[in-house]
Order: structure tokens, then sequence, then C-alpha cells
């Protein structure tokens, strides 16, 4: 560091570069912190990853009492994923970086999100599907049974090329 004639200190690059990394080490740890880890999740093997080598959008149109239309232009890598969660297991809260059609191949699921209404479960059987708009919008699977396990069958949309598909998060404000 380097004084000023008026007595006032001017930080050099060295300076600033360490306080940048160390503000950005902070914060990155005050994610993981902040995130809520999941439990009971016996496997999650990703079955399959590819990129579209042609340009695609993607438009999925919500409608469960509300309209919500999620709209991915030229969408990057899909990946599928089969998951496994032991009864009293929850996938921690997380979102997207686009959407997931999710498909419950046994057991039930509850999905909880925080909406306008608030926390809002919506609950899923073997045979059914759902799509979770990903893309910011925070929520956690659970399987609430004592007895029986869930597979889930996901497929994610508009993930980075070789990049994550789940993003930790903390609990959007739900009470448990």
């Amino acid at each position: 560091m380097r004084m000023k004639k008026s007595g006032s200190i001017i930080p050099n690059k060295r300076t600033l570069a360490s306080v940048t990394m160390v503000t950005a080490v902070g914060a990155a740890l005050a994610g993981v912190v902040l995130a809520t880890p999941g439990s009971g999740i016996l496997s999650a093997p990703v079955v399959a990853r590819a990129g579209f080598l042609d340009p695609l959008d993607i438009k999925f149109k919500i409608q469960d009492g509300r309209t919500e239309v999620v709209h991915v232009p030229d969408a990057q890598d899909t990946v599928m994923q089969q998951m496994v969660i032991a009864p009293g297991g929850q996938s921690g809260w997380h979102t997207h970086p686009g959407p997931a059609v999710v498909l419950v191949k046994s057991g039930t699921v509850t999905f909880y999100s925080l909406e306008s209404t608030g926390c809002v479960p919506k609950i899923f059987s073997a045979g059914q599907a759902f799509v979770d708009s990903g893309q910011g919008h925070v929520h956690l699977l659970a399987n609430l049974s004592f007895t029986e396990n869930v597979e889930l069958w996901v497929t994610f949309f508009d993930v980075p090329p070789g990049g994550a598909f789940r993003l930790d998060a903390a609990n959007p404000g739900c009470p448990f």
C-alpha cells in the first residue's frame, strides 16, 4: 500500500486482488453454509448427457391453477438422471439452470416450493409426471413414506456444457 500526501492509503493491485479473492471465497462459503443438504438419497446416477447439434428453443406452458411459461432460447446440454430417495429422505433445497421434467416411476414424492400463496406441497405418485421450471425456482423433493422408496427419472434441460444441473439453495422461507 502507498500513502498519499494527505495521509490516506492507496491500495496497490496486489492488495485489491487479495481483497477480491477473500470476498469471493467468503461469498461462496456463505452459499454453502446457507444450503440445505439432502438426506436419504440412495442413488442418483447420471444415465446420459448430450448437447443439441442444432439451435433449439424449448417452451413449456405449465397450468396448475396459474399459467407459467418457461422459455429456453438456444438450449444447451440435456442431462438424464435416475434418483432413488429412501423413506423419510429429501433432496435439500435447490434449483436448476433450466427446466426439468420429472417422471415418478415408483412411490410418492412431495414437491415443496414457495409460491405467492405460501409454501405449497404438491404430491405426485407412480405413473405421474411434472415440470419444474428451474431458472431459480427453489424447491425440495421429499419422500414422506415410512416404508417405500421413491424412484424418479429426471430430464434436465439447458444445462451449461459440462456444468452442474443442480444448484444448492437456502430454504426460501418455508417453515420446515
